[in-house]
């Protein structure tokens, strides 16, 4: 029997079970009554939103004790992000509806973020740890009315810790850990990360500080036939500070400051076939990220304006073993970034919102490597586009968001957005929502894809158009909550190489579509459950490490106020990939087997909302699997930590 339809049949009957769970009517699902951001731009219920955003709480955090950001983004419907069970120093790949990492936007704390050194303007989620994040949003779908360049497939929305109402209040972590393949089973201290924080609020003003340190080793980021191999363990390292001050200045207006700097320092290994393994001494790379900015709110009687405004300068240095000439070969990528977004939300009714804004950004990047020189006086650009965004939302159910964008580029010129977005709710006994949505993107090209020796300045912005459809349903007095999407996306004018290797938009439309549902109920008053599946099918131009077939499921049990006990399991379907092979120096196509994890957590409040210790086990079969041709991948791994608050 074909084992996908045995995985989906697991699955629904997992859906069937937790739907017929009505054992105690005073469990609560709260899945609608959410409040979300992330298509408008301020705060409305869930309920009348007119997309499916997922957000992962600051609760939900605390239960994923120990995992990095990657790999609770990777248990997301609709999101694959290929490195999440690589070594922690591999690149990160983000794929969400047959896109990559440049056609999905980061966002931290409202403003957008990116190394504009990058080949593709992608930002590095490996520069941020857990620890700092206070909740997380991802919306899917095209989203550049709001968002601007990049938002083409999703937006990941990241809000960072905030002040605590107390006038003091201290916070430290620590955890230790494995960090071994399949084939390793050295379960010593490998993987280690600390911190703490000092936050609070005295009279007007908020603070807060934050210091967090990630050091693993133990694991080649490429595959190592010989697994007792000491000869190459990869090292990674993190630091990161954080700062925020915020100052009521009175009852409409607050100002909010933040200052950030973060540091990686990885081992890394050959850069094209990863056939080989090298010193750790040699190939080594350093990214540092420095960002502050200025955040003002002023409410009035009927809206608020708000400023978004940050600056960013991100740094990376990499020493590299060159095989051919038998030296060491120096790079240093230099970027610079700014960004502001205001925007004003104003009330005319009960009913009607409209948010209206500007913003403007620029951007200049310098590169000094053995193979070219980019100077930044010459490799720059800036964005400045006008947008609305009206809100209707009606007692009857009904809910319309539309919008447009006017984005104009100071290389390629003019460029138009738009969004249409309706949904209705139903007033019945179960509530149910249906939702549309017909919205266009755009991804600008990057400074290197204009201005490097492979550049043209002639290149226009990729086009994207997504079309989407669904519904969201809750059951049984918020028991249980149901919902799927069926989604269509258009992609034009990318951005590849023409007959001369020099960047082109390539002539072609490419389509992805698919299903992402997912599944949230309450066996009984201690036990529920989450279970999400994905279909992706795409053209075969975007057909790279792309699962077609996806599940997640996990089960938490509440055994007390005290014990928490979690399990998960996750379902990565056959992959396409392809490698460089430096015997014949072809690009060589390989099909990548699906593979199984499960993991599970415990953790135990030993001094009620002081004091907790948590352990977990990730890949507990030790799985020995291929997520990226040529990379090493983690098997069973243990980590234990604790957290306390005084």
């Amino acid at each position: 029997m074909n084992k996908n339809f045995i995985r989906f049949s697991a699955f629904i009957a997992l859906a069937t079970t937790c739907g017929y769970a009505q054992v105690n009517d005073s469990i609560k699902i709260k899945q609608l009554d959410e409040v979300v951001f992330s298509d408008t731009k301020f705060s409305q219920s869930k309920e009348k939103s007119g997309k499916v955003i997922t957000k992962i709480t600051a609760d939900e955090l605390q239960k994923k004790s120990g995992q990095s950001l990657a790999s609770i983004l990777n248990s997301v419907t609709g999101v694959e992000i290929n490195g999440a069970q690589s070594a922690n120093g591999k690149n990160l790949g983000y794929y969400i509806r047959g896109g990559k990492n440049q056609q999905v936007l980061i966002v931290i704390d409202g403003s957008p973020v990116t190394d504009a050194s990058g080949i593709s303007h992608e930002y590095d989620l490996r520069l941020l740890p857990v620890d700092q994040i206070e909740s997380i949003e991802i919306m899917k779908g095209a989203a550049s009315t709001l968002y601007g360049s990049g938002a083409a497939t999703a937006v990941i929305n990241i809000t960072l810790k905030k002040s605590n109402k107390k006038p003091i209040e201290t916070a430290i972590y620590y955890s230790i850990g494995s960090n071994n393949t399949a084939n390793n089973h050295k379960y010593n201290g490998q993987d280690f990360n600390q911190g703490f924080s000092v936050n609070g609020t005295i009279h007007k003003v908020n603070y807060l500080a934050s210091l967090n340190s990630t050091e693993t080793n133990g694991m080649s980021q490429i595959a190592d036939s010989n697994s007792d191999s000491n000869y190459d363990k990869d090292r990674f390292s993190r630091i990161n500070y954080l700062s925020k001050i915020g100052i009521k200045a009175s009852d409409k207006l607050t100002l909010n400051f933040f200052g950030n700097y973060d540091k990686v320092t990885n081992d890394y290994d050959f850069q094209f076939d990863n056939t080989g393994l090298n010193d750790t001494n040699l190939n080594k790379s350093k990214t540092e990220q420095f960002r502050f900015g200025f955040s003002p709110k002023y409410s009035y009687a009927n809206g608020e304006f708000n400023l978004n405004s940050s600056f960013s300068k991100i740094q990376r240095n990499y020493q590299e073993w060159n095989a051919w000439t038998n030296v060491l070969d120096f790079s240093q990528y230099a970027s610079r970034s700014v960004s502001v977004d205001a925007f004003n939300k104003y009330k005319f009714s009960p009913e009607f919102v409209m948010v209206t804004g500007v913003s403007y950004q620029f951007f200049d990047m310098n590169s000094v490597t053995p193979y070219e020189f980019i100077d930044r006086k010459m490799t720059h650009f800036t964005i400045v586009d006008a947008y609305f965004s009206s809100v209707f939302n009606t007692k009857s159910g009904v809910n319309i968001n539309m919008g447009g964008r006017y984005n104009s580029h100071s290389e390629y010129g003019n460029n138009v957005i738009l969004n249409f977005n309706p949904s209705y709710n139903f007033k019945t006994k179960f509530p149910l929502k249906v939702l549309s949505s017909l919205s266009t993107a755009y991804v600008a090209p990057s400074l290197y894809q204009l201005y490097s020796q492979y550049g043209s300045i002639n290149l226009k912005p990729e086009d994207n158009l997504t079309f989407e459809s669904g519904f969201e349903l809750t059951l049984f007095k918020n028991k249980l909550t149901l919902n799927a999407i069926g989604f269509y996306r258009e992609q034009n004018n990318s951005i590849g190489f023409d007959a001369t290797y020099h960047y082109a938009n390539i002539e072609g439309l490419y389509n992805a579509k698919g299903v992402e549902t997912m599944v949230l109920c309450a066996l009984t008053s201690k036990v529920s459950c989450n279970v999400n599946y994905t279909f992706t099918q795409v053209d075969e131009a975007l057909n790279r490490l792309i699962p077609k077939h996806k599940i997640n499921a996990s089960i938490d049990y509440s055994a007390s106020k005290r014990l928490f006990i979690n399990v998960n399991y996750q379902y990565v379907d056959a992959r396409n990939d392809a490698f460089y092979d430096g015997n014949t120096y072809e690009i060589v196509a390989i099909k990548l087997g699906s593979y199984q994890l499960l993991n599970a957590l415990v953790k135990y409040e030993l001094i009620q909302n002081r004091l907790s210790v948590f352990g977990n086990v990730t890949n507990i079969l030790n799985s020995d699997f291929i997520e990226n041709i040529g990379y090493s991948t983690r098997g069973r791994n243990f980590k234990i930590g604790m957290n306390l608050k005084f």
